[in-house]
């Protein structure tokens, strides 16, 4: 992980690259970060148990 400009965050996971926005002003995320996370996970390799 790595901060980009502003509110974004890099990530690499077992080759696979992404870049986040910070929830801002509010801590809580939108079901849309929530989704383009676990796409993330799962293109990384990372299988969820069950949701």
């Amino acid at each position: 992980m790595s901060q980009g400009k502003r509110s974004r965050v890099r990530v690499s996971l077992n080759g696979i690259k992404a870049v986040f926005h910070e929830p801002h002003p509010e801590k809580e995320t939108n079901k849309g970060a929530v989704k383009a996370v676990r796409e993330f996970l799962t293109n990384a390799g990372i299988k969820p148990e069950a949701y």
